[in-house]
Formats: C-alpha cells, sequence, structure tokens
C-alpha cells in the first residue's frame, strides 16, 4: 500500500487511552509498538537526551520518506505521537539520587515499522548522528491489559496526589496496583504519558496521562 496522503493520528483513534479524564478509571490496553531504549539517569542527563535525539530522529526519517518517495512498505503518515515513559519506581519512591533513576523511553510507531524498516531508517539517522549509541535503540511491542489511569494536571512532583485517587479506586473497585509485579514481559511498571512539552509549559498546566498496570487483590 502507497502514501494516500490521510494522516493516522494515534489521539484520536485511541482517545480513550491518550486523553482520559482525571478521574481515575479503568482500561485495557491494547498491544501497542513503540520504539524504545532503556537507560539510566536524570532526564537532564546526557542518557536521556541522548534517547530522545534517536528516538525523534529515527521517527522522522520515517515520517519524512514521502518527500524522497522512499517510503516502506505499506506506509502511512502519522501525527507525531506524544513521549512516553516506563519508570522502575513511582514518583515518591524514586531514588534520591536522580542519576540513578532507571527508565525506558518509548516513542510509537505504526504497525508497518517492522525490525527491517527499524534498520533502514537506522542507517540513514546514522549519517546525521553518527556518535550516538544506536545500538540502544529497539522496536518493542508492549502488552500492559488492565490498567488504571488518569490524567495528572501540574507538575511532576506533585503526581502521588493523582496516583493516591489511583489507588483509592483500585481499592474501591476490590482491585490492587500492579506496578512491581511479574508480567509477560518483566515487572510491571510505572507508565507515563506526556502530553505538554514542558519547556513551553508553566507546570501547573502540565498534561501527564498516569497509568499503571492491575492485578485482582
Amino acid at each position: 500500500m502507497g502514501y494516500m496522503g490521510e494522516k493516522l493520528d494515534f489521539k484520536k483513534e485511541y482517545k480513550g487511552l491518550y486523553l482520559p479524564g482525571k478521574k481515575p478509571a479503568l482500561v485495557t490496553v491494547p498491544p501497542m509498538r513503540f520504539l524504545a531504549a532503556d537507560g539510566t539517569g536524570a532526564p537532564e542527563d546526557p542518557p536521556y537526551q541522548e534517547t530522545l535525539q534517536m528516538l525523534y530522529t529515527v521517527t522522522f526519517t520515517i515520517k519524512m520518506s514521502k518527500l524522497s518517495g522512499d517510503m516502506p512498505a505499506g506506509y502511512v503518515d502519522y501525527v507525531l505521537p506524544p513521549l512516553e515513559g516506563l519508570w522502575d519506581a513511582v514518583p515518591g519512591e524514586l531514588p534520591a539520587d536522580r542519576h540513578a533513576w532507571r527508565w525506558t523511553s518509548l516513542l510509537r510507531v505504526p504497525e508497518y515499522v517492522t525490525e527491517e524498516v527499524l534498520a533502514w531508517a537506522v542507517e540513514k539517522a546514522k549519517g546525521k548522528h553518527p556518535a550516538l549509541p544506536w545500538e540502544r535503540l529497539r522496536l518493542e511491542t508492549l502488552d500492559e491489559g488492565l490498567c488504571v489511569q488518569a490524567m495528572h494536571q501540574g507538575p511532576y512532583a506533585s503526581e502521588p496526589e493523582t496516583l493516591a485517587r489511583m489507588h483509592a479506586f483500585l481499592e474501591e473497585q476490590g482491585l490492587s496496583d500492579g506496578c512491581g509485579t511479574p508480567g509477560p514481559q518483566g515487572i510491571r511498571r510505572h507508565h507515563e504519558l506526556y502530553l505538554s512539552d514542558p519547556r513551553r509549559t508553566a507546570p501547573e498546566k502540565l498534561r501527564t496521562v498516569l497509568r499503571h498496570p492491575v492485578v485482582a487483590l
């Protein structure tokens, strides 16, 4: 299938996953494909910044391939999705040493982005930024299943307030937070979707989707 001119917009197609209300709610998250990279450090540290540069460079290499006509098979242009992150600990429980924080950064891609497409895009991106640690970048299908989520508005440091409401909601439903429990893809983790750019948005107006896996009590 060639380029048809209509952009895929994940936020519109999966509005319930990307634009939830502030009130906690249960949601079943389908398997989704991401560009992903793991790292350790604070968001201002080089590993995190390098990861963002790699994610966005490869994404735009794929998206803008329509300009040269050298598109992957099945190509459809898509609206840039929000950056996402998995964290080994929830806010309020992160190590005091910010440089010890462990994370996985994610950027969603359409299903036509295969391992072959990723390898092709990375080779092109390497020409622009040869010094970046491209070996850290991978393709991952994340299958979270049943989760609780809510929109958090405000600075990242105040996320525990929203998480407390999510925990209270789960107790009312006879369920429990599944962060730190084993899952089919390893230990299940705290998930954030960043809908605002902190460089351009006042802290009190930041919008972040908070999502946690759910288990029965």
